[in-house]
Parts: structure tokens; sequence; C-alpha cells
């Protein structure tokens, strides 16, 4: 009997020191007013709203090609871990737009822009507008820019916000992705939310 009931709370002392199962986390930015209507410029000169995105994961980064360092290491990130994604994960790979959008729309022409985002992945989608197009679309994504005091041969930097966002197939924000840590720490967190 002594033997039974040592077993027993045995038992019950190993299920007490389990963990309980975790239910999944909510998305960081659940719930945050990110993102919204917008009809800009594609790199191939083509109109596109951001209905052209419905039912697919969006990556949305905004920045500039004529960015000296910060804008290409971070596309240069999010370009290979959806290469990465592509070997490992290619269904969730496909279902995922990534997107970069100018806030440099003087110089960041269609033609600039293919140029740009064709070096870092071949899906990527280059956006630009007008300046009052580029200024609503900012305003919907909390994005600031800049630009900064022309140099004496006429060229400038644009100060802006560094951050790339996952959005929902249905356009709302799920997450902040860690671009700034390299491709591996943003294709584990796509991993995490794109099923």
């Amino acid at each position: 009997m002594t033997l039974v009931r040592f077993a027993l709370f045995g038992a019950l002392a190993l299920s007490a020191c389990s963990p309980a199962p975790v239910a999944p986390a909510r998305p960081p930015l659940e719930g945050a007013r990110i993102g919204g209507p917008f009809t800009l410029t594609d790199q191939n000169g083509r109109s596109v709203s951001d209905r052209d995105f419905a039912g697919k994961y969006r990556i949305m980064y905004f920045g500039y090609t004529f960015c000296p360092d910060v804008c290409p290491t971070d596309v240069q990130a999010i370009g290979a871990a959806l290469k990465s994604l592509e070997r490992t994960d290619p269904a969730v790979a496909a279902k995922i737009v990534p997107i970069f959008v100018t806030v440099d729309p003087t110089r960041d022409t269609p033609a600039v822009l293919k140029a740009f985002v064709s070096a870092f992945h071949p899906r990527m989608v280059g956006l630009t507008g007008t300046v009052q197009q580029i200024e609503g679309v900012k305003k919907e994504f909390a994005v600031f820019s800049a630009k900064g005091d022309p140099s004496p041969g006429g060229g400038y930097l644009v100060n802006h916000s560094r951050q790339a966002y996952l959005m929902a197939p249905d356009g709302k924000p799920i997450a902040l992705l860690p671009q700034e840590q390299g491709p591996q720490a943003v294709a584990d967190e796509i991993k995490r939310w794109v099923s």
C-alpha cells in the first residue's frame, strides 16, 4: 500500500512540475491602427492598390534606393530570409509578398525601383507615387521621413523610421520583423505567424 501511495504521489508531483500548455501568442500588433488603402505605381509603371495584395501576407518596408547603408542592409535581410524560406518552407514563402515603398518619390522612379528591388528578391515589389500619395501611405503605416539638407553636389539623404511590418492577408498588422538582426531572425519571425 505504501508503494502505491508513493507511486501516486510521485506521479502527481511530476504532473505538477510539468509546464501547462501555452496558448498561442497573440500577434504583437493586433489591433494597432497600422495600414490602410493605397494606390501607388509599381516598378513596372503599373498602378497597383492594396487590393492587389489581398489574400497574401505582406512585408511592408519603407526606405529609399539612394540610402547609403540601412535600407540596402535591411532589404537584403528580408530578401535572404524569403530565399531561405523558399528552400525550407516553400508553402510559407509562397504566401508572402515583399513590398518596398519609397519615401523618396522624387528620385525613386519605377525604373530606379526596378533595378533596386530585383537585386534583392525576384518577387519583391517596389512602389512609388506622387509626393501626396507617398505622404498618404506613410501616414497609414505610421512611417516618418524627412528630406535632409542638400549636399554641395545637390544630393541629399532622407531620415526615416526603420520598420518592416508583417501584414496579414486581410491587410491588418501582425508583427514587426527584426530585419536588423539578419535573415534568420526574419525567417523565424515569419514562420511564427504565417501558417
